[in-house]
């Protein structure tokens, strides 16, 4: 049986490598790396904790067999009311169909993202949300016969008992299931800065993926940075995480030049245990690369940071059938944009607004926006950064800054090259020339076309300063690292939550 990888960048050592590594050393019973490795029973399933990457991004075992779970129960109640009722086909492919965009209007809304920060009723609202979104997508596949035509009424009890069900069983997701079980117990090795930026991973959403069972000094460690309750008296790190039953054991030393633990390292992977570098660890759980612990040899070696000619074309076939077809949608809400605007500011008022970004290779471009502010709201001449209650905003722009429709002409950037669909919103050249000062890292986000939405836009509310900018910069070197046709596809459903909660917005 084929076995989940939870990190595909280091190696997980399988159950039969495993019994192989056993038998390896079967000829000297006298090996003190045997008898350390004789002591496991091997019995931990470690592919089936913690993250799983998938399209690039890492999704959590529970919220996996979660989506399972939730596809069959929709599926059960599509085929149960079609087979009692007598005005759609009984049919197990309008069943399945049907199921298919339950699950990905949820996902649209983040309820498949293990970093989601909802109580209760934030997901019992956007349950009700994807049951709604998903009725509207049947009815129109309906219409262009993909699905066969049922009445309103019909998916209107459907989607009803769905909402019903889907609550009753996110619930008990909720209450007994979720950061409870399936999470890999870890042990760091380290107790200095990089050490205490693990242990600042405290919040529910955060730890989901694993359990931090204590820190290990390192080999002339001077400074301690974390807890003191959390420090371990470890004499042999490979016995102490065979008897306390670790997965995965995190490197994060901020001295390297007294040297590692080698042999007892080795003997923990040939355990069967995972030894994960600090900034792959944060990459997978919080989906973002640590800006403070990046050294040159791991942006060189590490998997991703990689382009092709292919890519480039997989990106643009998506863009413009993409950006066409979002133009045909969102037209109407365009003109009904510009006519608000023309009745609040006159009819002299322009209507768009053009503004100079950087865009892939540092080069400028521009890009067209509807009009959000007054006319004159740099009428110093110096660029200012969007704040909170901005008062340079107008009546129309706070509501259409809020459902982002200002963006919505940027798909003709996004037409004719300038910008993608996905990738790391542009920047004016003034607030980038000051970035790139304060963070050398920051030029690496122009290795590809901006993007109308992003991953950062995903994980991090709407960024009004520098300091928010470099935030943001950890999610958008995730995604430059990466970046792929279904973490794109990825992004832009679940841009659904982002435009629908307002998040972020101002």
């Amino acid at each position: 049986m084929a076995q989940l990888k939870v990190d595909t960048d280091k190696s997980i050592i399988s159950h039969d490598n495993r019994m192989e590594s056993i038998t390896s050393f079967s000829q000297d019973s006298s090996s003190p790396i045997y008898k350390k490795r004789t002591r496991s029973t091997f019995s931990n399933s470690h592919s089936l904790k913690g993250n799983v990457r998938i399209a690039g991004n890492f999704m959590h075992v529970e919220y996996i067999w979660l989506m399972l779970f939730e596809y069959l129960l929709m599926f059960s109640v599509w085929w149960f009311g079609m087979s009692w009722s007598t005005e759609v086909i009984y049919s197990a492919s309008n069943a399945l169909i049907c199921s298919l965009f339950g699950v990905a209007s949820m996902a649209a809304m983040g309820l498949y993202d293990n970093r989601q920060r909802n109580r209760y009723l934030g997901v019992f609202t956007r349950i009700i949300v994807a049951c709604v979104f998903s009725g509207a997508i049947i009815v129109a596949a309906a219409h262009v016969g993909i699905v066969s035509s049922a009445t309103p009424v019909f998916i209107a009890l459907v989607l009803l008992s769905l909402v019903s069900l889907i609550s009753i069983d996110r619930a008990i997701f909720e209450r007994y299931v979720d950061g409870c079980v399936l999470r890999k117990r870890i042990l760091v090795l380290g107790t200095g800065k990089r050490a205490r930026a693990i242990e600042m991973l405290r919040r529910k959403s955060d730890q989901r993926g694993f359990k931090l069972l204590g820190f290990v000094p390192s080999m002339g460690c001077q400074h301690c940075y974390v807890n003191a309750d959390k420090i371990l008296d470890v004499k042999d790190v490979c016995e102490y995480a065979l008897a306390n039953n670790v997965d995965e054991i995190v490197m994060a030393l901020d001295d390297r030049r007294h040297g590692l633990p080698t042999e007892e390292l080795l003997d923990c992977r040939m355990s069967g245990m995972s030894v994960t570098e600090d900034l792959d660890f944060f990459e997978r759980e919080s989906g973002l690369i640590q800006l403070d612990l990046i050294k040159s040899s791991w942006l060189i070696n590490t998997r991703g940071f990689s382009n092709s000619y292919y890519r480039h074309l997989e990106k643009r076939l998506l863009d413009v059938p993409g950006a066409l077809i979002l133009t045909i949608l969102l037209m109407p809400f365009m003109v009904l944009t510009a006519l608000a605007i023309k009745l609040e500011c006159g009819w002299r008022a322009p209507v768009f607004y053009r503004q100079v970004r950087v865009g892939r290779g540092g080069r400028p471009f521009t890009i067209f926006k509807f009009r959000s502010m007054c006319s004159d709201a740099e009428i110093s001449g110096k660029a200012q950064w969007a704040s909170c209650n901005d008062q340079r905003v107008t009546k129309v722009g706070r509501v259409i800054r809020k459902y982002r429709l200002d963006e919505t002409p940027q798909l003709w950037n996004v037409i004719v090259g300038d910008m993608s669909l996905v990738g790391p919103r542009p920047e004016r050249p003034e607030f980038v020339d000051t970035l790139e000062q304060m963070n050398d890292l920051y030029r690496e986000r122009h290795r590809l076309a901006p993007g109308l939405t992003g991953w950062a836009q995903l994980c991090y509310p709407y960024g009004a300063s520098t300091d928010d900018s470099i935030e943001k910069l950890k999610y958008d070197l995730y995604y430059v690292k990466n970046h792929g046709f279904f973490l794109d596809l990825f992004i832009l459903l679940q841009t659904a939550e982002v435009v629908l909660f307002k998040k972020g917005a101002r």
